[in-house]
């Protein structure tokens, strides 16, 4: 078989398991390896785009254009003091920083970086392992994570990061289910839930019957599957507690949250956790949603672009655009309030959410009818729902009853009102005493012997 095209070819799930025990070690060092070092390029990679943002220089100082300012920043916390709160669970206390971190690097597993290669005479995927339910295994991971921040807080004994851990595990749960169910999109269109099978389905160009014409359109579920990949970003966002959902560590209300006790390399454990975990979702948002290491056009008119090792450039490319994109929003938007972050996740997410796989299911269940069927079925589904949005029922609101109305109306024996006009008079026990002085104007040079 001419090794030329066993190399340009998608991995399949019969081409796993076959590798030597060697080569199965070199891939999962390297995994963990892309894990790391990109995490120690990315927190030097945000402070030097935030101080752009910000009119500041950033980290200049600690190796060529300050690349090692991260590995300095780790030295420092190594030898720093570790501190054990009293009351801390002590086991627990040790192992939850590093239970979010496993599981984040876990991920990285079942995440294709290219196709089939050579690798010393051995024709290979570059993928750790695949399996026929490898989404779900990224999902598991994600969920198990959350335990690090819990654990975290509870092991702690200490009231503010209990309070930070149970408000963490809040907020990651309710972003978990609209992340699982914009993924459900990806399942139905893709026909597979192998991660390898999902970049090979966003391969193959999508075909368009317009006037009797086949017209190619985008094969990536980013532009298919548009409302699912908005709804999966935010809701990534929202599970690796980034800005603007960062109400984990929110300084000025929980005092750091869940890792307030944590200090040296525990502290620097949970940092990390958060900047693998923003990799790793990079890295599973470009599989899902952006084609994988497969090369964007213009670059596809190459008939090479997409065999060999050149797709790792594309691959790294993409999941370092989306980490920009997470900088990005760190740099701009506030973060937002507890209970609006709440209700925008059940109230907003979740349902729109549903309704677009419901319209989706029904797109595909009329794939087989005739052209005028499907355009008369499409608009009746299209004007149901427009009627449906113009005529829901909406909470009115109660009448504003006036200020002055409301103060007549309370009860006798309520508490003082301060002053509606904002004017606060004086007490009538205290006496204003107003002193009197000379005038400042004294000639100079007279001979006043008043002091």
């Amino acid at each position: 078989m001419n090794p030329v095209i066993l190399a340009a070819q998608d991995p399949t799930l019969a081409d796993f398991g076959k590798d030597p025990w060697w080569l199965v070690l070199i891939k999962i060092v390297f995994a963990f390896a892309f894990g790391l070092l990109a995490t120690l390029l990315g927190v030097w990679f945000e402070r030097r785009v935030v101080g752009r943002m910000a009119v500041r220089p950033g980290p200049n100082q600690a190796g060529p254009f300050g690349l090692l300012q991260t590995l300095a920043d780790g030295l420092k916390m190594a030898f720093k003091e570790d501190i054990l709160p009293r009351a801390a669970d002590k086991v627990v206390f040790f192992f939850a920083p590093t239970i979010s971190v496993i599981c984040a690097v876990t991920a990285l597993s079942v995440v294709p970086f290219g196709p089939m290669v050579s690798i010393f005479g051995h024709h290979t995927p570059l993928q750790v392992t695949d399996v026929s339910v490898a989404v779900l295994v990224i999902l598991a991971c994600s969920s198990m994570g959350i335990y690090g921040i819990v654990l975290g807080g509870w092991a702690s004994g200490s009231t503010y990061p209990l309070l930070g851990g149970l408000r963490s595990s809040a907020q990651m749960i309710s972003y978990e289910v609209a992340m699982g169910l914009s993924i459900v999109a990806v399942f139905m269109t893709a026909g597979t839930m192998s991660t390898s099978g999902i970049v090979a389905a966003q391969g193959d160009a999508t075909q368009l019957t317009i006037a009797g014409q086949q017209i190619p359109a985008p094969g990536w579920y980013a532009i298919l599957l548009l409302p699912s990949f908005i709804i999966f970003f935010i809701a990534m966002v929202g599970e690796t507690n980034r800005a603007p959902f960062d109400l984990p560590e929110a300084e000025s209300e929980l005092v750091a949250g869940f890792m307030t006790e944590y200090s040296s390399l525990k502290f620097a454990l949970f940092m990390l956790s958060e900047y693998v975990s923003m990799v790793t979702m990079s890295a599973v948002t470009t599989t899902l949603f952006l084609g994988g290491w497969r090369a964007p056009w213009p670059i596809t008119l190459w008939s090479g672009a997409n065999s060999g090792w050149w797709p790792m450039l594309w691959f790294f490319g993409k999941v370092i655009a989306l980490v920009f994109v997470f900088v990005w929003l760190r740099g701009t938007l506030p973060r937002l309030r507890y209970d609006q972050f709440m209700r925008f996740g059940w109230k907003v997410l979740l349902p729109i959410n549903l309704v677009w796989i419901l319209v989706l299911s029904g797109l595909r269940s009329i794939e087989d009818w005739q052209t005028r069927d499907r355009l008369l079925a499409t608009a009746i589904g299209a004007g149901v729902l427009l009627l449906a949005t113009l005529f829901w029922p909406s909470r009115k609101k109660a009448p504003k009853v006036p200020l002055q109305e409301q103060v007549n109306s309370r009860p006798h024996g309520s508490f003082p009102l301060p002053p509606m006009d904002l004017q606060v008079p004086p007490s009538p026990r205290t006496k204003r005493v107003v002193a009197e002085r000379e005038p400042a104007n004294v000639v100079a040079g007279s001979e006043s012997g008043e002091v």
